[in-house]
């Protein structure tokens, strides 16, 4: 389809930062990489995720269940591409310096440039290949380090000037 092809080469010029989406059930943590991340209200303060309806952690988005956005910065492009793999499962945690939230147990990178911990807030809303999340925010880390987030645009990484 036309229409299709146009909207990804058209989008490709939109810069974007990069994110990875983190939730944990039980043992099983799941992540995966999220450019299709934004603020959506400051009251409630909250955030919305478009997810992929292929990916892993897709089947634990819903409401109540507790995940993390992490901002990525420059230094963690292996993150972000460990994290975009198919099938990677735990191995998404082997590269990055993941900790454990002390309340909520979700992994979450100590050195991202911000990390917002939230609810899913929303019942199951698809459309079209995705679903949309939303995410209530019950708090916020924000590291001790440099601003300089990982970019994304025209299918690869990018980083602000210095």
């Amino acid at each position: 389809m036309r229409l299709a092809e146009d909207l990804r080469l058209g989008m490709r010029r939109l810069a974007s930062g990069v994110c990875v989406v983190t939730t944990k059930v039980g043992n099983d943590r799941y992540a995966m990489t999220a450019s299709s991340v934004t603020s959506l209200s400051d009251d409630p303060a909250s955030l919305l995720v478009c997810v992929n309806k292929t990916a892993a952690i897709q089947p634990f988005l819903v409401k109540g269940q507790p995940l993390a956005i992490n901002i990525l910065g420059v230094e963690q492009q292996d993150v972000s591409n460990k994290c975009a793999q198919k099938d990677a499962g735990e191995e998404r945690f082997s590269v990055g310096d993941w900790v454990q939230h002390e309340t909520t147990s979700l992994p979450y990178l100590q050195t991202a440039q911000a990390v917002f911990l939230c609810e899913v807030d929303n019942e199951n809303h698809e459309y079209g290949t995705h679903q949309i999340v939303i995410g209530r925010l019950t708090d916020v880390i924000i590291p001790e380090v440099d601003v300089n987030p990982l970019i994304y645009v025209d299918g690869k990484y990018q980083q602000l000037p210095s």
